[in-house]
């Protein structure tokens, strides 16, 4: 042979060598991780089982997840429900104090109509408190400029007042923290 043809042999030989001792890494590290692992007792452990435990753990998690999602929905659907109905409730209780003051002005013997107009000037405060507490507030037009978003005109008459000023309140109207629910109904000055 010649020494080239020797280089080769040698090479491929290394090759093979190389090759041959990777298949063996291999074939331990396959058979490293077919090596089942051992449970506390120290019994074997198939990987398949623990992948099926694993996944079946998962599910169950999964699953109990899922039912805390719902009983969530459905307690704050309750809640929804329970504050639509009972929103109202602390200002229909403060209104009692009004429906109160009302029954004893009607009790008034006759002739003190004094005692009864007292008695429902009282009220009138009452109520404009109670409200208060609840940032409704009275819209007082009378001697202001027309306005559209706040007024709503009855009709116009000839007065002394400059044109478009508010001169007489039919209804007064109502905001309810800044935003309007009823407008005052008015009459407004068509000028002279």
């Amino acid at each position: 042979m010649s020494s080239k043809n020797k280089k080769q042999d040698i090479e491929d030989q290394e090759v093979n060598d190389s090759e041959t001792s990777q298949d063996n890494e291999l074939e331990e590290t396959t058979l490293e991780d077919d090596v089942l692992t051992v449970d506390e007792e120290g019994e074997p452990i198939d990987p398949m089982q623990a992948l099926e435990n694993e996944v079946a753990e998962l599910n169950d998690k999964l699953l109990r997840q899922h039912a805390e999602m719902d009983n969530l929905r459905k307690r704050t659907a309750r809640e929804v429900v329970d504050a639509r109905k009972f929103a109202v409730e602390k200002f229909a209780v403060a209104l009692l104090d009004v429906v109160d003051n009302l029954e004893r002005a009607l009790d008034v013997e006759e002739g003190k109509e004094d005692a009864l107009r007292d008695g429902v000037q009282r009220t009138l405060d009452s109520w404009h408190g109670m409200m208060g507490k609840f940032d409704v507030e009275r819209i007082e037009a009378v001697g202001e400029q027309f306005d559209p978003h706040k007024h709503e005109a009855l009709s116009k008459m000839p007065s002394d007042e400059p044109e478009g000023t508010v001169i007489n309140q039919h209804c007064a109207g109502y905001t309810l923290n800044g935003r309007l629910i009823r407008p005052a109904q008015v009459l407004v000055s068509s000028g002279k």
